[in-house]
């Protein structure tokens, strides 16, 4: 898999563009495929405040996966839109607060509704492209709620580290064992306590 870079003026080029995809309206499943922290300047409706830049790839049955940009902004004025995207992959109940975890966001799954937007582009053409209406709860859809991502690679340390409390536990049961050893080592020399010791032999390992 070749890695991103940056191009020289005077690199070689190979690789096409891909061609673009404009799904019809309707709902997909989704998963979380990039996350980008960045600072939306602000506007005449928005005033300045940080932005989460997201990449979702739409499944699609007809079209197979395509790339869709969605954009958050974190500002009071737009809270309910943050809200439902959270409730959209399983991290927030309605009603309920939530501390915003961007770190488990990649690799999230949901439900999603999208919409063909029309708007002109910097050359006074008419362009559309795909946009998130809607973000489905997630628990509404496939029942239940999402693990984190993130905690899936906590659960092995917890398993590994039960056999070694138990190990303390469990010396105080072979202690005694080396003082016997030492009375069936030294019982040989005496011929007629060799059957005494005998009835420590064995059993006890």
């Amino acid at each position: 898999m070749n890695q991103e870079r940056e191009l020289g003026w005077e690199d070689e080029i190979e690789k096409d563009g891909g061609d673009f995809i404009l799904l019809p309206e309707g709902d997909y499943d989704f998963t979380v495929a990039k996350f980008e922290r960045a600072r939306f300047q602000g506007s005449a409706k928005m005033p300045a405040c940080n932005q989460a830049k997201l990449e979702l790839t739409v499944h699609s049955p007809e079209h197979g996966d395509v790339t869709v940009f969605h954009n958050l902004f974190l500002h009071t004025k737009t809270e309910g839109l943050l809200s439902n995207f959270f409730a959209g992959i399983g991290q927030k109940k309605k009603g309920e607060k939530l501390r915003m975890n961007w770190g488990t966001v990649i690799g999230s799954k949901g439900r999603l509704h999208l919409e063909v937007n029309k708007f002109k582009g910097n050359d006074g053409n008419e362009k559309t492209n795909n946009q998130v209406k809607k973000f489905y709860p997630y628990e509404e859809v496939f029942g239940g709620q999402q693990a984190p991502q993130q905690n899936a690679y906590q659960q092995p340390a917890a398993q590994y580290q039960q056999p070694i409390q138990q190990q303390p536990m469990q010396q105080p049961t072979y202690q005694p064992q080396p003082q016997q050893q030492q009375q069936q080592y030294q019982q040989p020399f005496p011929t007629n306590n060799q059957q005494q010791g005998g009835g420590f032999t064995p059993g006890q390992f």
